[in-house]
């Protein structure tokens, strides 16, 4: 029997989100939101996966008694392992990725760490490499790695909490963990150089049910006790499968939030340069999508303040106009421009101002643009997440990448996307996007800011 609705565990960096599916078009029917608050130890910053359990256990049986569910499905973000005693439950917090401790053994983990051209995976800062969070707490907790029975991928946690299964998916392994070979699909030689290889759990695709929830959980939240637990997806994966499975021509995938991740699908055969933070990721089929990615959420985040007015046509011809520029990168550890710094061209625009956000708009239009021609992105491009309701950013994006862009309907593309785990292949994607018209004055002037702007970028990197 397939299912009606479907319930979707959704944990980004920022916030963590329970989503009700309707299995017949996508559409959400209910969301509950909990901010991501990172725990700052000891033993290290980690995330406070007990808030969320109770948050999430509360939620299933709110949306059961309100619409009934009838399977479970996972997704989160990447850069993150959990690290279970033999009775299943956490032998370590969960490291923040963030963290900067795993710097501090940086020059020991690089005599073991496998090459780019066998794992796709390039040198991350802080914990982004799973690898790399895995050697660091070795050395910061001697005895943690015998205390360690299984190592599980971040979506499998939660299926662990669910099922009492524990699991790994090859779309969180792909995630730059190191610990993954793209190409051969198997574990990458750090599997043996970590002395993990017997703490690794059988590695599922996302489709697969992990099992039927536990029977403690079906009696908090009434749940059936069959209901069934998919085994979960890395949260930008989830936002490329729907267009995976509807569309066999070339394209790209631009899942924004905290991290702005370009996925390209069948597009030019390019070298990825791992300075330019571009990758390998593995999507639910198991296949290679080159990637590139920035944090361009907390870059708005960070520049804009937060709230602001939208942005009126009079205002956004002025912003363009008197060319006020943001130059890259707001976050310099990560995207494109790794290791510049910002900078204003122009009057920088006051905090909270409408002129402010459409800079900002701007700029994260035109580093979207870079990673997509870094990763060779062909065809049209389908923006997922907040961004996909920025009309000056996706209206710049089809300008800076000369490609037709649109945009998803909803905000959570992660949840509809984990969703399609629990309907069936045969599911057909729904008519969620809608294509942006550029006239052609604005293209001419967004053309030439951006014009503008890259030879400016190009000139501060000399």
């Amino acid at each position: 029997m397939n299912p009606r609705h479907i319930a979707v565990i959704d944990i980004g960096k920022t916030n963590a989100k329970l989503v009700l599916v309707d299995a017949s078009d996508l559409s959400e029917i209910a969301v509950v939101i909990r901010p991501n608050k990172v725990l700052p130890g000891p033993p290290w910053p980690h995330f406070d996966v007990d808030g969320h359990w109770a948050f999430l256990l509360d939620g299933l049986r709110e949306f059961q008694m309100s619409h009934g569910i009838d399977a479970i499905s996972i997704t989160t973000h990447g850069a993150s392992a959990a690290l279970l005693d033999q009775h299943g439950d956490l032998a370590a917090p969960i490291l923040d990725y963030e963290h900067s401790g795993p710097d501090d053994v940086v020059a020991d983990y690089d005599i073991i760490r496998p090459p780019f051209s066998e794992t796709g995976s390039p040198r991350l800062p802080g914990g982004l490499n799973i690898g790399a969070q895995l050697f660091w707490q070795f050395h910061r907790d001697p005895d943690l790695k015998a205390r360690t029975h299984r190592i599980v991928t971040y979506p499998q946690y939660w299926g662990a909490k669910l099922t009492g299964v524990a699991a790994m998916d090859v779309t969180s392994l792909g995630c730059h963990t190191d610990l993954w070979n793209p190409h051969k699909g198997a574990f990458s030689s750090l599997v043996e150089a970590l002395g993990i290889a017997e703490k690794l759990p059988l590695v599922r695709k996302p489709s697969e049910v992990l099992g039927p929830i536990l029977p403690t959980i079906a009696k908090h939240t009434g749940l059936p006790p069959s209901t069934p637990v998919y085994c979960g997806i890395h949260d930008s994966n989830a936002s490329l499968l729907p267009y995976i499975l509807g569309h066999d021509a070339l394209f790209s995938v631009v899942s924004s939030g905290t991290w702005v991740i370009a996925l390209s699908v069948g597009g030019k055969q390019v070298t990825l340069d791992p300075n330019l933070d571009t990758l390998i990721n593995v999507t639910a089929r198991g296949t290679a999508a080159p990637s590139a990615r920035f944090m361009g959420g907390r870059e708005h985040d960070e520049v804009t303040g937060g709230h602001y007015p939208k942005p009126s046509k009079g205002i956004v011809e002025t912003v363009i106009e008197k060319r006020i520029m943001l130059m890259p990168a707001v976050v310099p550890e990560t995207g494109p421009f790794k290791g510049q710094r910002a900078a204003w061209i122009g009057e920088e625009p006051p905090v909270g101002t409408a002129e402010r956000g459409a800079a900002v708009g701007l700029y994260l239009a035109l580093v979207t643009a870079e990673c997509l021609a870094n990763i060779g992105h062909l065809g049209p491009i389908f923006v997922e997440g907040p961004f996909a309701g920025n009309q000056l950013y996706l209206e710049m994006l089809a300008v800076a990448a000369g490609s037709d862009v649109h945009s998803a309907a909803g905000i959570t593309g992660t949840s509809s996307g984990a969703a399609l785990l629990a309907t069936g292949p045969g599911t057909a994607l729904q008519n969620n996007t809608t294509p942006v018209r550029v006239t052609a004055a604005k293209s001419a002037l967004l053309e030439g800011y951006a014009t503008e702007w890259r030879q400016i970028v190009r000139r501060r990197t000399r």
